[in-house]
């Protein structure tokens, strides 16, 4: 279900606009686009400026940090990606390197006319903040190139990386997006880092992700938070959890930023389990909700301006 509200985020600084713009300027040099996803959030990770500069162009959509995602939540969206023509999905961690160097003879397969000797497949690859891209870069070629941490948007600039087997990287800084327009979304990506502390309230997110992981993930809650049972509410499982944690204050009451603080950074950690924040059914459904509300936001524009002549007609007579 979407929020009747949503989140007051200052995110889209200049580079993130520069960025944008760049990406669009060296897209037509490009042969393959690699979509770095969260696994836990596939589609509110997903740019989708990127999905218009696309097109039809050849894309793999690596969803990182797999092992902290819900596996059968994770061959869902497999499943359900792979359905847009020219994508392939590849799930990987930032502890196989082995397995994301597979990403290098893939590439390869998604041109099976160019002979590696001839010719050089231009890529680029491209992702939000904080999803693993920066590491992924480095593990493909062998060496340090793309600084890493754990706060988004480390990346500040466009690099053309050499990867050998006749396949060219272009990397390029994370972006987001000026606006989400599923309320959840924004949720989702504060939740998973993607977002970062200073620019969100850990109160309201960490109501948020108790209110989904209740529903979705009780037992996991259960088991972590010690709990007989797991209550109903938002906020009487964060207390429960806060008296098991000791998260209180100096006069002994709850202290509900600092548990909220601690759920959301042992869900980051996989602390808590293997969590997925969204299902291809979920986003479906939101997707729906999210076009109705914007179908009626212009009709009640197109309303008022309608009005507004026929006022405007009415007193010139």
């Amino acid at each position: 279900m979407i929020k009747a509200y949503s989140m007051a985020i200052q995110w889209y600084p200049g580079h993130m606009y520069k960025a944008q713009k760049a990406i669009a300027e060296v897209l037509p040099q490009v042969d393959l686009l690699i979509e770095v996803l969260d696994a836990r959030i596939p589609s509110s990770s997903e740019n989708p400026a990127i999905a218009k500069l696309r097109r039809d162009k050849p894309c793999i959509k690596v969803l990182s940090k797999a092992d902290l995602a819900d596996p059968k939540v994770t061959a869902e969206w497999q499943a359900y990606l792979e359905q847009d023509r020219g994508v392939k999905s590849f799930t990987t961690t930032t502890d196989e390197p082995s397995k994301i160097k597979q990403l290098i003879p893939l590439c390869r397969k998604m041109f099976p006319a160019k002979d590696a000797s001839l010719k050089t497949i231009n890529t680029m690859i491209v992702g939000i903040p904080n999803v693993g891209k920066s590491t992924l870069i480095n593990i493909l070629a062998d060496r340090l190139i793309a600084k890493t941490g754990n706060e988004p948007a480390v990346t500040k600039s466009q690099q053309r990386i050499n990867l050998g087997s006749g396949i060219v990287l272009f990397d390029t800084p994370g972006i987001l997006w000026p606006k989400i327009e599923n309320p959840n979304g924004s949720y989702r990506l504060a939740v998973t880092g993607a977002i970062k502390n200073t620019a969100m309230e850990f109160d309201d997110v960490g109501f948020y992700a108790a209110e989904y992981l209740i529903r979705a993930y009780p037992e996991l809650l259960k088991a972590r938070y010690q709990l007989d049972s797991v209550p109903d509410t938002e906020l009487a499982f964060l207390e429960a959890a806060a008296l098991r944690r000791g998260a209180l204050t100096a006069g002994g009451r709850i202290n509900l930023h600092k548990i909220c603080e601690v759920l959301i950074n042992e869900l980051r950690a996989g602390t808590l389990g293997r969590i997925s924040l969204e299902t291809p059914a979920m986003i479906e459904r939101e997707n729906l909700v999210v076009a109705e509300e914007k179908a009626k936001k212009e009709e009640d524009i197109k309303a008022r301006k309608r009005r507004f002549k026929e006022g405007s007609r009415r007193s010139d007579d």
